[in-house]
Parts: C-alpha cells; sequence; structure tokens
C-alpha cells in the first residue's frame, strides 16, 4: 500500500481518464443515437458511459476520507456544499443561456426547471435536467445524505458495517426484480437507494478503509466481494465485465501500481473533471450541431466540441470551483481556531 501520507495521484489521473471517456461516449456513439453522426463513430467508445460507475467508486472512497476528517454532519454537508454547488450553478446558468441560443432545441428547459436544478431535487420532483449528466449528481447527493446519516449516526465502523450490509443485498434484490418491483417499491428502490449503483459507493470506502486502515476484517473482505460481483447482474454483458475491470483498475491504483499515469496532463484532467462533467453535454450538443449547419465534417464538429468543453471546465475550475474551495477552507481554519482547546 501507498504511505498513507502521498495523496493517490493515480486516482486523480483516473478521474480525468473516466471524465474523458464519458465525455467521448455522449459526442460519438450516443449523440449518433440522438441526432445522427455523419460517420460511423467507434462503437467501443460506448463503453465512455460506465466511466461514470468509476466515478461513484471514486465517491465512495474519498467521501468516506472526508468522513473520518470531519467532526460533524453539519461541518461535512459545508464541506460537500462548496464543493459541488458554486460550479454546479455557473454551469447551469452556461448551459442554460448557451442551449437556448444555440440549442438542440429538444434539450432547453424553463427557467423554472433550471432554478430547481440548483437544489438537485428536481428529478425527484419530476422536472428535467439542465444537462442529461446531471442525473449522476442526483445520485452523488443522495449518497451523501445517507452516509452522513448513518456515519454520525451510528458513529463506528462496526455499527455502519450492518447497514451496509443490508443496503448491498436490498442492491441484489432490486435489481433481480427490477422490473416486477410494485408501484409503491419503485421510488424507494431505484431512487432513494438507487440499487445499480450503491454497491459501487460501498466498495471505494472499504477500499478506502484497506488503503488507511490495513487489511479489512474478514467481514468486510466478503462485502467488498459481494459488491464487486453485484456488476455481474446488475449490467448487460459486456458491460457488467468492464465495470469489473473498472473494479481492477481501481484496485491497482489504490495499491499504488498505476503511479505511472500521474502525469501532468491526465492530473490536470482530472482537476477539471468535475466542472468538465457538468458542461460537456448539452454545450457540445449545440457545437456539434452548428458545426453541421456550417458544413464542417462530424470529426471536426465533434474535435471543437471537446476544444471548447474543456475550455469551459477550465474556467469554471480556475474561476469558480478553486476560488469557492479556497474561501471555504480560510473560513473552516478560523471557525475551528476559535474553539477550545480540548482538556489535557
Amino acid at each position: 500500500m501507498l504511505d498513507h501520507s502521498r495523496r493517490l495521484t493515480a486516482l486523480d489521473a483516473l478521474r480525468g481518464i473516466a471524465a474523458l471517456g464519458v465525455v467521448l461516449f455522449h459526442y460519438l456513439p450516443y449523440y449518433h443515437q440522438l441526432y445522427g453522426h455523419g460517420f460511423e463513430p467507434p462503437s467501443f467508445l460506448t463503453f465512455g458511459r460506465y466511466g461514470v460507475h468509476l466515478f461513484f467508486m471514486l465517491s465512495g472512497f474519498v467521501i468516506f476520507m472526508t468522513l473520518e476528517r470531519t467532526r460533524t454532519a453539519g461541518w461535512f454537508a459545508l464541506a460537500r456544499g462548496f464543493r459541488l454547488l458554486p460550479s454546479l450553478w455557473a454551469g447551469i446558468v452556461l448551459t442554460f443561456f448557451t442551449v437556448h441560443l444555440l440549442g438542440p432545441e429538444d434539450r432547453a428547459v424553463s427557467a423554472g426547471t433550471a432554478l430547481l436544478n440548483t437544489t438537485l431535487m428536481h428529478e425527484y420532483l419530476g422536472f428535467d435536467h439542465v444537462d442529461g449528466a446531471y442525473w449522476s449528481l442526483v445520485v452523488e447527493v443522495t449518497f451523501y445524505a445517507w452516509i452522513a446519516l448513518l456515519y454520525y449516526g451510528l458513529g463506528t465502523w462496526q455499527r455502519l458495517r450492518p447497514a451496509l450490509w443490508l443496503w448491498v443485498l436490498i442492491s441484489y434484490a432490486g435489481v433481480l426484480a427490477w422490473k416486477h418491483l410494485p408501484d409503491s417499491l419503485e421510488f424507494l428502490v431505484k431512487d432513494l437507494l438507487f440499487v445499480k449503483y450503491a454497491p459501487l459507493f460501498i466498495s471505494g470506502m472499504i477500499l478506502y478503509r484497506w488503503h488507511q486502515h490495513g487489511r479489512p476484517a474478514p467481514v468486510d473482505l466478503a462485502l467488498l466481494g459481494l459488491s464487486v460481483a453485484h456488476c455481474l447482474i446488475a449490467y448487460k454483458s459486456p458491460f457488467n465485465l468492464f465495470v469489473l475491470g473498472c473494479y481492477g483498475v481501481f484496485s491497482l491504483a489504490v495499491a499504488g501500481y498505476l503511479n505511472g499515469l500521474s502525469r501532468f496532463g491526465l492530473l490536470w484532467l482530472g482537476s477539471i473533471s468535475y466542472t468538465l462533467y457538468l458542461i460537456h453535454q448539452n454545450i457540445g450538443y449545440g457545437l456539434i450541431g452548428l458545426a453541421y449547419d456550417a458544413g464542417l465534417p462530424g470529426p471536426v464538429g465533434v474535435a471543437l466540441a471537446v476544444v471548447a468543453a474543456v475550455s469551459l471546465a477550465a474556467v469554471l475550475h480556475y474561476g469558480v470551483e478553486k476560488p469557492a474551495l479556497a474561501w471555504f477552507r480560510q473560513f473552516r481554519r478560523a471557525q475551528e481556531s476559535r474553539l477550545p482547546e480540548p482538556a489535557r
């Protein structure tokens, strides 16, 4: 295992690779499915949609790290809020106006819907996403709420473990009965418990504990194995094998075997991965459509969309995301410095 004091830069690189995979999936095979390209995109890029699943594993790893370093649920909520919301709000404004200006028309939403998107509760209320990629942010925030409730409510890993076992077992039952769930259970099982994805987050949590605290107890290893095996029934072949491969790559990175990925380009891409995820899909679709209207070849339009998305993501990262996090960290340090010294 890596020295615990070292930052796992290979995970940052994986985040960049996953983000690029999602972008290429949306711009090539998925755009072709929705609107039609003037060429046949490489079929293997369809696997890029499963970059989101790697993000979910990363979230489980990073969130448990954050929980162990955060005293209260209130501070945890503030930390997550400052991490997600300023960039999200900027991305919503940018995407809303750009799509209304450039198209596609079928991706435009009302101002009221855009306003509800700022809460990330819009999907639960039956409203559309400002950008199609926001579905995973709803899952992320729901995971944050559940894990904060469980962690701060139960207090120790030993008490948390049975709840995670129950969640994984419910996830198995949910995906097996996916098409036959009664209406009264659909919202709970598919949305609030997001049974297709919960084991990915839980796997990340266990791998974090393995990295930070040493080899897990057999009961935790069994839970990890059960969570990994879940992907074989949750996703269709061959995509389930691809997700299984994501587990392998993630584990190798945590174990320190993929440090060669820690190159400037991938690390930089990882640093802007959140803002890239926020603004790429619908804005890119509008730009690709404009390129076709201008008579440009499809690959040129895709390349222009990629450059534009990365550029906009960098602007949001340096202009919104980093300043917001820096302000919050300074505020937190100031508040914690006022706390009384612990009794000796």
